[in-house]
């Protein structure tokens, strides 16, 4: 399954309805927790989502509405008794309060710190980028490699099944037949984090062609020179983001206390998304990635 758990969707404050960011990305067998914010340990218990689920943390930046529920979720990992290795990426100037965070956590979790400081990846098809902000700041993006869908039909044609079908996989060859004979190309899929920023390059190239983005949206548009001011995004930015970089869905959050509907900010960030399909976040809302983008099979002979 792939599948983003919202934990939190509100800036800098939480608000009745909106705790702190906090992001659980289910990926296969890993779980990747972005930017833990107060009170996320809580949040992760509303959602129904063990703390034993996560696997890799990453922070885009230290604020305390990313980074302060950090102590509270690896304690509870490790009341948990975790037994796997976490992994905790993070900008490298934010060492000083990453190690104090870490700190003040109860011990007992294998964790694994991996700072950064550039472009770059940062671990198997993870990759970072650097983001427009008041402090160093990185978004994420998770690219699955690119690989091949076998089709029953030309399977059949072939006279391939059973356990041949395995060793072809491994192989890439049985007999005369190749993978490539009976599979089509299928793209990986990609994942993007893009969080406090004003527009720029890095975010930018972060959701090229995203299945799907995972935007802050903190500004309606007719507050642009607030969104500039504290160098973040508008709804209508992030949209058009999303849109001119291809992206398949667009989930917008980070929502200023200011908003308390943010159906309009929905709506500024469709009318520039083109063809993205833009959703609005909640705390508790769980967004399935898109099927993988639509295969043919090959012309006939």
């Amino acid at each position: 399954m792939r599948e983003l758990v919202v934990l939190g969707t509100a800036s800098q404050v939480p608000t009745r309805t909106r705790n702190q960011n906090g992001y659980l990305l289910l990926w296969d067998g890993e779980g990747i927790l972005f930017d833990p914010g107060e009170g996320t340990q809580r949040q992760m218990i509303h959602a129904g989502v063990a703390a034993t689920r996560v696997s890799r943390i990453c922070l885009t930046h230290v604020h305390g509405d990313h980074c302060y529920g950090l102590p509270g979720v690896l304690s509870r990992m490790a009341l948990d008794r975790v037994e796997h290795p976490v992994h905790l990426h993070y900008p490298a100037s934010g060492e000083p309060m990453v190690r104090a965070l870490v700190a003040i956590s109860t011990p007992g979790v294998d964790l694994r710190l991996h700072p950064h400081g550039a472009a770059g990846p940062v671990a198997e098809d993870l990759e970072v980028r650097p983001l427009r902000h008041r402090i160093d700041a990185f978004g994420y993006r998770l690219t699955e490699p690119d690989g091949r869908s076998l089709v029953p039909e030309l399977l059949a044609a072939a006279g391939i099944s059973g356990p041949e079908v395995g060793r072809l996989q491994r192989e890439g060859r049985l007999g005369r037949v190749s993978l490539e004979d009976v599979s089509v190309p299928r793209p990986g899929q990609r994942f993007a984090f893009v969080m406090d920023t004003a527009v720029c390059d890095g975010a930018e190239a972060l959701a090229e062609r995203a299945d799907l983005l995972v935007a802050e949206s903190t500004f309606a548009d007719d507050d642009a020179a607030l969104a500039e001011q504290y160098l973040h995004l508008t709804a209508g930015q992030a949209g058009a983001i999303a849109g001119d970089a291809g992206a398949g869905s667009l989930v917008i959050t980070h929502f200023s206390a200011r908003y308390p509907d943010v159906a309009g900010l929905e709506a500024e960030a469709q009318r520039r998304a083109r063809s993205a399909v833009v959703r609005a976040a909640n705390d508790g809302d769980r967004f399935r990635l898109p099927k993988r983008r639509g295969l043919r099979l090959p012309a006939p002979a």
